[in-house]
């Protein structure tokens, strides 16, 4: 059936738009397709990168209850190396520097600490890290961990935990003797603590036993 004139002239407006435009369109759904796929292959990374991580870390999970200091290293060493954006690569550097410090070697706890406190991809272990890290630096005592321990304080706390961040600053001046400070930091980390109800009691209590240690709350 032949074309009336109207429908012609449709088609040959058709034409040349597609003419002028083909590249443009054809690259943009170039664009969109090539997006589509990596968000899916993405996706399917994102799983298949935590299923596996998992499998290691109920292997680190074994190890501790064997009693095996060397494999449970090995295995956070392994999620930090091909599993660092999961969670379980932090929780597990968490759980290496606890037994790295107990077993008396503070340089292996410390280089976990400031692995996952620079590395955490979720917000409670990264604030976690950072805390130990900094509580770690105190233990350790000298001007150099004070230093780096400052340098974590000053960078902004991790929201819901602003309570802890004041608290950490105050055992960070009552280590170097700097008693007034210490207190004004505990002060103020337990009008934030009492106005967070989600804390433990623990916690509270903790607090409480510091400000007493300097003198107890201001009136």
């Amino acid at each position: 059936m032949p074309l009336d004139l109207e429908e012609q002239e449709q088609l040959d407006q058709l034409k040349a738009f597609w003419q002028k435009y083909r590249n443009l369109i054809t690259g943009v759904l170039t664009v969109v397709l090539f997006a589509y796929a990596a968000y899916s292959g993405y996706g399917w990374w994102r799983n298949n990168q935590a299923l596996e991580a998992s499998k290691l870390y109920e292997t680190m999970v074994s190890a501790i209850a064997k009693g095996d200091k060397e494999q449970t290293l090995r295995a956070a060493d392994d999620l930090q190396k091909d599993f660092a954006r999961t969670p379980y690569a932090a929780m597990s550097s968490l759980i290496a520097a606890r037994i790295a410090s107990d077993a008396g070697d503070s340089a292996k706890a410390l280089d976990y600490l400031r692995w996952a406190a620079k590395n955490a991809s979720n917000d409670g272990y990264l604030a976690l890290a950072k805390l130990r890290l900094v509580a770690q630096l105190i233990e350790q005592g000298s001007e150099k961990d004070f230093a780096e321990a400052d340098l974590v304080l000053k960078e902004s706390p991790i929201t819901g935990f602003e309570a802890l961040w004041l608290e950490r600053r105050g055992d960070w001046y009552l280590a170097q003797k700097k008693n007034a400070d210490a207190k004004k930091s505990y002060e103020d980390a337990w009008k934030k603590l009492d106005q967070a109800k989600e804390f433990p009691e623990e916690a509270r209590r903790l607090l409480k036993v510091k400000l007493d240690a300097v003198g107890g709350v201001t009136k």
